[in-house]
This record gives C-alpha cells, sequence and structure tokens, in this order.
C-alpha cells in the first residue's frame, strides 16, 4: 500500500483554518436532489459532534475548503447516542447511495461499518480517520500523533514550575496510548525530574470519555491538587473540561488536535492555553477530497506526520515564545525527529 503521496502535502495548513463552533444536533448537509446524482464530500462525525473545537471540527475545516474550492454539495452527519456498528454502517450506506464521494467516517469507531460497506459501493471512495481499514476504494487517514505529543511533552517540561505535569485521555484505547506515550518521552527526555500523572476517563467511548466536559474537568482538578501546573488532555469535547478547570487554578492547559488557543468556544481560558499539539485532520479530509475531485483517488494507508507537517505544535499564545527555552528546546526535538536520531514511542 501507498504510505505518504505527493498529496498528502496539500494538507499543509489546512489545520489553521478558523473553525466554527456550532451546536451538534442532526445534519447541517443540503438535501435535495435523487440518489446517484454526483455530490461532493461527506462526513460522519465521530463521538461528541461538531462544536468540540478539536477532532470533528477540525474535519468540518476541511469539508468548508473543499467545499468552497470546488463548490459542491457537501453533508455532515452528527454520531447519535447509544448508536451501534448498524447504525454506522446505515449512514454511510445512504451516503454513498445518495451520490456523495468521497464519504469519510471521522474516528475509528468507524472501522467494522467501512469495512462493510466499502466493498458495496466499488465506484465510492470512501475515507476513515484513525484506523486502517482494507479495501480497493479505501483510503486510511492516520497520524503520527506521538510526534506531535512528544512536543507538548518538551514543552510541559520546560513550562512546569511544580515539576508534576498531566495527562488526561479521554478512552483508554490504542489510539490515545500514541498521545500517552509520545507526551512522557518527551517530558522525560527533556526533565527526568518531572513527575507525569496520568489518567484515563472512561473504559469506552459509550461511556463519555469523549463527550463528557465534566469528566474532563473532574480528572484536572484531581491533578491540579496533586500539584500539576502543566496539563494536556487528548479527550475530544472532554478536553474543554481540562482547559476550564486549568484556567480556574491559572495553570496551563496544551490543546490537542486544533489551535485551540484560537477557538471562539475556549476564547474565556485561552490566556492559560499554552499550546496545542496539532493533528491535521482537516488536512487530511481535503487532501482525499481533493483526490477524488482530481479523478486520482487517495487508496491505501495515507500517513500524515512531522515531515509533511500532518502534525506539529501551535505557537499562536504569546506567551509561548516567553517561556525560557521553550522554543528553542522544541524547534531541536522536531529536528530530531525529523532525521530520526529522535525515535518517538507508541505505547
Amino acid at each position: 500500500m501507498r504510505r505518504i503521496s505527493k498529496l498528502t502535502r496539500v494538507a499543509v495548513g489546512v489545520a489553521s483554518l478558523g473553525l466554527v463552533a456550532t451546536a451538534c444536533g442532526g445534519t447541517s448537509g443540503e438535501s435535495g436532489g435523487s440518489d446517484n446524482e454526483d455530490r461532493g464530500l461527506a462526513i460522519a462525525y465521530d463521538v461528541g459532534g461538531k462544536g468540540d473545537q478539536s477532532f470533528n471540527d477540525a474535519a468540518y475545516a476541511g469539508l468548508t475548503k473543499a467545499k468552497d474550492e470546488y463548490g459542491y454539495k457537501t453533508a455532515d452527519i452528527e454520531p447519535t447516542e447509544g448508536e451501534t456498528d448498524a447504525d454506522k454502517e446505515q449512514r454511510l450506506a445512504s451516503l454513498a447511495k445518495q451520490g456523495y464521494n468521497p464519504v469519510i467516517g471521522v474516528g475509528f469507531a468507524y472501522g467494522p461499518a467501512m469495512k462493510a460497506v466499502a466493498s458495496k459501493y466499488p465506484d465510492t471512495t470512501f475515507g476513515i480517520v484513525d484506523s486502517v481499514v482494507e479495501g480497493k476504494n479505501v483510503a486510511s487517514l492516520v497520524f503520527a500523533e506521538e510526534q506531535a505529543s512528544y512536543l507538548a511533552g518538551v514543552a510541559a517540561a520546560k513550562a512546569t514550575k511544580s515539576n508534576v505535569v498531566g495527562f488526561v485521555g479521554g478512552v483508554d484505547v490504542p489510539l490515545i496510548h500514541k498521545f500517552e506515550a509520545g507526551y512522557k518521552q518527551g517530558v522525560q527526555d527533556t526533565n527526568p525530574k518531572v513527575k507525569v500523572l496520568s489518567q484515563y476517563l472512561t473504559q469506552t467511548a459509550e461511556e463519555g470519555g469523549f463527550s463528557s466536559p465534566d469528566k474532563g474537568k473532574a480528572a484536572a482538578e484531581g491533578q491540579i491538587e496533586k500539584k500539576a501546573d502543566v496539563l494536556y488532555a487528548a479527550a475530544g469535547l472532554s478536553g474543554q473540561g481540562v482547559i476550564e478547570a486549568a484556567a480556574k487554578a491559572k495553570v496551563w492547559a496544551i490543546g490537542v488536535d486544533s489551535d485551540q488557543y484560537k477557538q471562539a468556544a475556549l476564547a474565556p481560558y485561552k490566556n492559560y492555553i499554552l499550546t496545542s499539539a496539532l493533528k491535521d485532520v482537516g488536512g487530511a479530509v481535503y487532501a482525499l477530497s481533493k483526490s477524488v475531485h482530481d479523478d486520482k483517488p487517495l487508496t491505501g494507508t495515507q500517513t500524515f506526520d512531522l515531515k509533511v507537517n500532518g502534525v506539529g505544535l501551535s505557537e499562536t499564545n504569546p506567551e509561548y515564545a516567553k517561556v525560557s527555552g521553550l522554543k528553542a528546546a522544541v524547534d531541536k526535538a522536531k529536528d530530531g525527529i525529523n532525521d530520526g536520531s529522535i525515535k518517538v514511542k507508541t505505547e
């Protein structure tokens, strides 16, 4: 399978798009037309839906860019509470039947449904974010989250004054283990004296680990009580609670996926968002849409890593540059990851 294509590089910069924060519920796709009418990109959201200021909103930014550039119809569909794989199958099949192309499942939870549906619609290109699904017409859009998290760990180690930092994972699954592993390694490589507190909110997504700001807030408050003064959350919508708790305690938060310093819904807390570990989901969504539009649809595993700016670390907050030694340490770590002298763990 192809690994990193030239087209992957069109992802660069989409993460910096202004994301639109809206309330969850229903679909914002355009209606009308009959089955098999040629339409453009459709995305089906992960847990938390649009308005999470993070993972799903990044995907929406990619959809918006594609829609503005190509002028075609799009659809973005919310998940439902307690839905099954069969519900996801029905959603993906319905979008393909309506003529949307490509159809993208945002999140690893779409894996089983994608595997079941893609072969039934061979003329439709499917994409899945954060999972690898085999199929002649499937593009698996995966990221080196551990690399961005390593950089976040370097920043945390430089910013902490208590020598205690925290990690909050939404759900205890292999994908989030990558975030934790990279973060811990970045902290320890930078300052072995710094202690990392780790906590997962739930064992399954159905329990609300990615969609419960109250759970994130409670976990953050517990870590702050244990002297953590930099908190990094990889928890989707739940991460908003972590950021809120950090701001209330006047300690640093590190955002995830999108540049959360820029998010309108998080504006009351922005002064305490030191940086964000970026994951260009929007760029990946746009790249797949562009490939279909150009009649050269991507398939196989498409990896978005630091070398192609598929992941990274934001520098938007002016305070980032004021933390002694932080920028220089992060820049050095970037060089090490890119030249292979730093091997970042995934577990």
